[in-house]
């Protein structure tokens, strides 16, 4: 399928074709292993490092690579494309972890783990959700307590990404709790902290990949120094660098779509019935059109939303229709996809299942379809 990449710059369109060579090379030949088993291989992130993907968008001062949220939105496409689950360890790393300390860590903190994390020798994870608290950002439960140079920090967290495997973590804890959604901080925690542990890994429907744990912390004492920007203030802070997970979400969605509908173009003209290969019949070649369609608009979307972010503009709108309308084409798509290729795609030798397994998340993270709407809504003066 031709790109519409007419926009691209060359170096952007030489950014796109070597990830598609190394996630051809590194990433689809071990997708079903790592989904069968469950586990996220390490290995990836300094492969990344060596190669400067983690450092995409970060200033090379702090040992990135420099670049723009469209380049961002092109790496998150493509490792999608070879795995999803993969992707998403990548993304909470580099979007959420990485993306909090670089805009609010101090000097010292972004010194110790930037350089480390953006080189894939330190892994993050992002520690927000919990039991009572998703979209409620103001229902969290876990407190952090000042005590002299220190917080003492108590609550558990679940459905944390990366959280077996996390090197460090940035945790969301209430400091003034009666300030709800004013009244959260951020703080680094390393792994060997005492105090914290990882209760137990959790065992998904999708993006099996990715590895999941629930947190917790008991009289956990992180030293004043691991705050990450204002007290009470650092979650709404935060936020403003959460416009570019819904690009992301986005451009998830787009790469699984997408190898939802290459598959699907092959299989349609190798599997006969009736002695002719089936994308003949005008129900399954009408289907495959409005696959490459919404592909488009979804990629498209992604990239505008991606653009006006790079240019300065307001862009929560963008995001919110891209992540809206790519994540919810990617589940018709992946949908339609297992419907054409019948039993064989319902094996669990089929990429196409796991991509059926897959696809549901991104409509759920990173704000909700119905989230999505209300605030589209909103911008939209209702």
């Amino acid at each position: 399928m031709a790109e519409p990449d007419f926009y691209l710059s060359d170096e952007q369109r030489e950014l796109q074709r070597a990830l598609r060579e190394f996630v051809a090379k590194e990433i689809t030949p071990i997708a079903a292993k790592c989904d069968a088993e469950e586990r996220y291989p390490l290995e990836i992130f300094p492969k990344l490092g060596e190669l400067g993907y983690l450092g995409l968008r970060f200033p090379e001062a702090a040992g990135g690579s420099g670049g723009s949220c469209l380049d961002y939105a092109i790496l998150c496409e493509e490792l999608a494309f070879g795995s999803a689950g993969i992707a998403l360890g990548v993304y909470v790393h580099m979007a959420l972890a990485c993306a909090a300390l670089e805009a609010f860590g101090s000097e010292a903190l972004q010194k110790a783990w930037l350089p480390p994390a953006l080189h894939g020798d330190k892994i993050g994870a992002w520690a927000f959700a919990e039991a009572g608290a998703g979209s409620d950002a103001g229902s969290i439960a876990t407190r952090a307590v000042a005590d002299g140079d220190d917080f003492v920090l108590n609550g558990s967290k679940l459905f944390i990404t990366n959280g077996p495997i996390a090197d460090f973590l940035v945790v969301v804890a209430s400091t003034a709790p009666e300030q709800r959604l004013k009244g959260l901080s951020l703080f680094l925690v390393e792994k060997d902290r005492p105090g914290f542990r990882v209760a137990g890994s959790l065992s998904k429907l999708g993006v099996r990949a990715s590895e999941m744990a629930e947190l917790v912390f008991e009289d956990c004492r992180i030293p004043r120094d691991n705050l990450i920007g204002r007290e009470h203030r650092g979650f709404l802070d935060s936020l403003r660098t959460l416009t570019l997970g819904r690009i992301a979400s986005a451009a998830f969605a787009t790469g699984v779509a997408r190898a939802a509908f290459e598959a699907t173009l092959r299989y349609a003209g190798e599997r006969k019935q009736f002695g002719q290969p089936i994308g003949s019949f005008q129900a399954v070649r009408f289907g495959i059109a409005d696959m490459a369609t919404q592909i488009e608009a979804s990629r498209l979307l992604c990239h505008r939303a991606a653009i006006a972010a790079d240019q300065g503009h307001a862009h929560s709108r963008e995001a919110n229709m891209a992540k809206l309308f790519a994540t919810e084409a990617c589940t018709r798509i992946v949908e339609r996809a297992l419907h054409f290729h019948g039993a064989a795609g319902f094996m669990t030798e089929s990429p196409i299942q796991r991509l059926y397994r897959d696809c549901k998340v991104f409509e759920l993270g990173e704000g909700s379809s119905e989230l999505q709407r209300d605030m589209i809504a909103r911008e939209l003066g209702l």
